[in-house]
């Protein structure tokens, strides 16, 4: 569903906005991840661009520099591009990072030297709030907070392991497994050489050293993720259901936040129709976003959602949303992904069932198109250019009775 480009390109039209994904490609493993793609199936959730991302590797390498602070990465590193990334963003991996959240694991290998230094970097990344899975005499598997806290803290034992004449091996992964594989393929690019290897929007990147590093800050780059939330059209919403429903809708919103999505709430007035939330990560607030998005839709509210970096910009992307509809208002989450802004639009049921209409009765539309076609081409000619509306008036009919 998420590659039907007939869709993709009447709802670009009808939205105003490239559409890049209608439900997901996205194969789930786990009754979590099964639940999520259901969800994104059903309501056809569309991923939108508004504003393009320029995904280019020193956009990547600048942005790196900024996430994990440049007093982290020091000067004497050569950035090495393995396999480009896509110049566009891959809504699988998107909805793979919001899923699974942003924990990633380190694998840390040690070429040569003095193979006790694997007690030193157990203990610093047990500091660092690291976990370790595995570990042998010269290899170390772990799993850390984020991405940039693995190659944050890989760098930090690359320097270690320099000091002492050691080469390191780090590299960062979503499992264990691909944490190992990244490293082996970094082996075959650069050799034994002491450096970290990762991905970034759907390339494969190394920090690489030759020579010892100098001092380190060794704190990570902390980030505010807001997450702003709104009904659209509360009044319409609490003479229809209710003051009291909405209160329910909001505080079982406001509740997930902080249980699940491990939020603070930051501005929230019971029996107000907004709320402000600083999340731990941005897939924190992401997948609070779009979840509260989906359980308010299912009784009878739409919401919009802003997620930025402050209050105000989280503010200024939940007013965008109130431009992007077909017809009425649905629910929008508008975010940025490296310097472009996306948006999750949640159709409404009838734009829905036009969008099931049109996946489940293909060899109908065309039969649709052609009879259009020909009885206006043919009205035409005779001079009852009305014959056309006929034809549309019946097309119309036979769709919402087929």
């Amino acid at each position: 569903m998420a590659g039907n480009y007939f869709l993709k390109t009447l709802f670009g039209f009808l939205l105003k906005h490239r559409v890049l994904s209608i439900g997901t490609k996205y194969y789930p493993t786990n009754e979590r991840e099964q639940e999520y793609v259901e969800m994104v199936n059903y309501t056809h959730t569309m991923l939108l661009e508004i504003e393009k991302a320029h995904i280019t590797t020193e956009n990547i390498f600048q942005n790196l520099l900024k996430e994990v602070g440049r007093g982290n990465i020091p000067e004497n590193r050569r950035f090495v591009e393995i396999k480009p990334a896509e110049n566009d963003v891959n809504e699988y991996a998107l909805l793979s990072n919001i899923i699974m959240g942003s924990d990633r694991y380190l694998y840390v290998e040690v070429f040569s030297g003095y193979k006790g230094i694997i007690d030193q970097f157990v203990q610093l990344i047990k500091e660092e709030n690291g976990v370790i899975v595995e570990r042998s005499n010269t290899e170390i598997v772990s799993r850390l907070l984020s991405k940039n806290d693995a190659i944050r803290v890989g760098i930090e034992l690359i320097k270690i392991g320099m000091e002492k004449e050691i080469d390191v091996r780090s590299a960062v992964g979503m499992t264990g497994a691909a944490a190992i594989e990244r490293s082996i393929n970094l082996n075959k690019q650069i050799g034994e050489t002491s450096g970290v290897g990762f991905t970034k929007l759907g390339g494969e990147f190394a920090i690489v050293f030759s020579s010892k590093l100098t001092k380190l800050e060794g704190t990570p780059a902390v980030y505010d993720n807001y997450l702003f939330i709104d009904a659209f059209d509360s009044t319409q919403f609490i003479e229809d259901q209710g003051r009291d429903r909405l209160v329910e809708i909001m505080n079982e919103i406001k509740n997930f936040i902080e249980k699940e999505c491990k939020g603070k709430i930051e501005g929230y007035r019971e029996g107000g129709d907004d709320l402000i939330a600083n999340l731990p990560t941005k897939d924190a607030a992401l997948r609070a976003g779009i979840d509260s998005s989906w359980h308010a839709l299912n009784n009878g509210a739409r919401l919009r959602v802003g997620i930025g970096k402050s209050r105000r910009e989280a503010g200024e992307r939940a007013q965008m949303a109130d431009d992007i509809k077909i017809w009425d208002n649905s629910p929008v989450m508008v975010f940025d992904l490296a310097d472009g802004i996306y948006a999750y639009f949640v159709p409404s049921e009838f734009s829905r069932t036009i969008v099931e209409f049109l996946l489940e009765k293909k060899g109908n539309v065309v039969l649709i198109f052609v009879f259009v076609f020909l009885v206006t081409l043919i009205g035409w000619n005779i001079g009852h250019w009305e014959f056309g509306l006929v034809a549309i008036g019946l097309a119309l009919l036979y769709a919402i009775t087929a």
